[in-house]
């Protein structure tokens, strides 16, 4: 969580990201139009870990609907209902919140009311067994 917008957070949270699992073959990396996203720095990275950016042209929304989706359940089921009183304890605790909670126990709908953890294990165990 950075103070700013610079392109070197969204690196950082890639290189972090990249560096627990390799990605997916096909993998998209879906984002909107802000400037860090678009820079070169940010697409160099994306391309040296094999992944496709997604950017909608203006005004077109449905490539990132399911992050919006997410961004909005964490405003209103976390974001909202906290007060953090530094910086370093907002980052534990939105780390909590989303590896911790959302990842591993919050059932999803769209999942068969599994967590995206539950899912990604089953999903797997079918690829392998095929």
């Amino acid at each position: 969580m950075a103070d700013n917008m610079r392109h070197s957070s969204s690196m950082m949270r890639l290189s972090w990201q990249s560096g627990n699992e390799n990605p997916p073959k096909a993998c998209l990396g879906i984002t909107d139009r802000c400037s860090q996203y678009a820079s070169d720095s940010h697409r160099k990275l994306l391309k040296q870990h094999g992944i496709k950016q997604s950017m909608s042209r203006k005004g077109n929304c449905w490539d990132n609907a399911v992050s919006e989706s997410f961004f909005h359940t964490l405003k209103t089921e976390y974001v909202n209902h906290e007060r953090d009183a530094t910086r370093e304890a907002a980052k534990k605790s939105l780390f909590d919140t989303i590896e911790v909670f959302y990842n591993r126990q919050r059932l999803h709908s769209s999942n068969g009311y599994l967590s995206p953890v539950e899912f990604e294990m089953q999903h797997k165990a079918a690829v392998n067994v095929s």
